[in-house]
Order: structure tokens, then sequence, then C-alpha cells
């Protein structure tokens, strides 16, 4: 039993660490109360860049598909590679693909798309005896907007939806839902806890794997005493993987004519620390900062904390 309270205090403290709070039981008499409590977010300029990440698994008909595990925690341990996989849409893998997904042991695949997403770019594509978990979680009209706007084939309209700041603007309202809709934060929380609960390898993914399928990496690698600064270089990866594959579809909108000035849907395509301020933001808004979001908005109770760095940290 006394080894049993060690490991969770310990395990406990770890997380709380990363996260620059103390827990309950571990935080004195006088310490700050949730209102004003630190929070973990900062400015855009002090995060750092993306580093270079060996975690991608090369597929042909998606970007941004790569291993969560790998990173170092506070602790000076790692992330297990090997259990949770993030994603971009799965709809267009090649036989191939399937192959090497069929190595990864995958026992549950979630996907964060809602139903416009599906229906345009198609169901899951996924190795024999697979089938998706359907959790959407709102893109806040993101993707109908950016269909809308390209559709229109008017650079004025284009422009007038896009253009000052307008993308960037909206990107942040889609983080902030993260935290203020209470359905998207149950569809959080359930990932995090079939992460926790299950012992097989798990992938979710969303349309691009950077914004929905982002901000849960960034909360699984927070929660498992991962710094903020390497998890935020997980989130900005991101950008590294998909640039190639953001700039050819700009260069085919203004090919075919669909598009005069592609470069106004860069705020879309992109992540950027502004986003993921924004949602940290919220969260120290309504919940006092990240850990009162994880603990009161997705109601992660500490065993189930510990069971994620269990199951996640070597």
């Amino acid at each position: 039993m006394r080894i049993s309270r060690t490991r969770t205090a310990t395990g406990l403290a770890i997380s709380a660490l990363a996260l620059g709070t103390l827990p309950a039981w571990a935080a004195p008499s006088e310490s700050i109360t949730a209102g004003d409590a630190p929070t973990t977010y900062r400015h855009a300029s002090s995060h750092p860049q993306a580093p270079a990440h060996r975690n991608l698994i090369p597929l042909q008909g998606a970007v941004n598909v790569r291993d969560v595990g790998g990173h170092p925690t506070v602790d000076g341990e790692k992330v297990r590679r090997g259990q949770v996989f993030r994603a971009d849409a799965l709809s267009k893998l090649t036989d191939a693909d399937l192959t090497t997904l069929s190595k990864l042991g995958l026992k549950k695949v979630i996907d964060f798309r809602v139903a416009a997403e599906v229906q345009y770019d198609g169901a899951d594509r996924l190795p024999d005896g697979l089938s998706p978990v359907s959790r959407p979680i709102t893109d806040n009209g993101l993707f109908t907007q950016l269909l809308t706007a390209i559709g229109s084939k008017d650079p004025v309209k284009q422009e007038e939806m896009l253009g000052g700041g307008k993308a960037a603007a909206f990107m942040r309202d889609v983080y902030r839902t993260f935290v203020s809709d209470s359905t998207n934060r149950a569809q959080f929380a359930a990932t995090l806890r079939d992460i926790a609960n299950s012992r097989s390898p798990l992938l979710y993914h969303c349309t691009s794997g950077k914004d929905r399928t982002g901000w849960t990496s960034y909360l699984l690698l927070r929660l498992v005493g991962v710094s903020e600064r390497t998890a935020v270089g997980d989130y900005l990866a991101s950008n590294t993987y998909r640039a190639a594959y953001d700039a050819k579809l700009r260069e085919a909108l203004k090919q075919s004519g669909m598009m005069q000035n592609p470069d106004l849907i860069i705020p879309l395509q992109e992540v950027r620390t502004d986003y993921l301020d924004t949602a940290l933001a919220e969260a120290a808004k309504r919940y006092g900062g990240l850990q009162g979001y994880l603990t009161k908005g997705l109601g992660l109770d500490a065993g189930t904390i510990l069971k994620l760095r269990e199951r996640m940290v070597d």
C-alpha cells in the first residue's frame, strides 16, 4: 500500500509540475486560488519553433501521421512509442498505406471530423477489422466556410471572408470552442479516458491532423509530464509536415482559377501559437488555468491522470 501511494503521489506530482501547478493535496495552505492561478500560456513569441521529429509515419495518402511517443518528460523519462498515434484524414490511404498501418497494431481509431467533412472527403480507409469511432468535434463551421470561399471563385468575396485578419480570427474562435463548448469537452475527455483505460495502440485524427488532433495531443503530453515547450513543439510540427502538401494545394487553386490570392487560406492551413494561446487563455478565464480545464472542464480525476502516465511513460 505504501508503494502504491508513493507511485500515485509521484505520478501526479510530475504531471502537476509539467502543468506548472501543484495538485491540491500538495499545495501549501497559502497557495494561490484558482481565480489567480498561473496559466501555462504565454505570448506567441516565447514559444519555440517546431523541432525536428522522427515520429512521422510516411504514407502516400496522408501527410501528418505521427507517433505521439518519444518525447522526454520533465523528470527525465520518455513517453512510450507505439501506443498512441495522431493523424490527418485517412480516407485516401493506398493499399501500401494499409499494410503500414496494420503493423501498428491499432485496436481503435477515433475520427474527430464532423459529418460535412466525412461526406466531402470520404470515410476512413482502414486495415481489415478496424472501424472508426465517430467522435465529432465541431470546427465551428471552418470546413464549410473554406469550401464556400473557394467555391465562389470570386476574389472580392474571398477577400471579404478571409482577408484583413479574418481567417486567423476565425481560427482563434475555433480554438475557443475547444474549451467553451460542452460537447467538444466531452469528446476530448472521452478520448483521453480511452487512452488511459486501453492497453492497445490507439489513433485519433481529424481532417488536417493539426487543430482538434493537435489540441488533443498537447493535452495528452502535458498530462503525462511533458514540458510546455516540448508539447508546443509537437503541436507546431504539423506546419513542417503539411507545408509541401498545403503549398501544392494553394498553387492548384491559383492555376485552376479558383483563387486569385490563395495565400488567403494560409491562416486556415497553419497551426500557430496564437491559436493555442487562445484556447489556453479561455481555459484560464473559465477554469483558472489548464489544470482546472482538465479536472473541472473535462472531468479527469486523479486516477485517470495516473493511468495516463502509467500507460504512456517508461
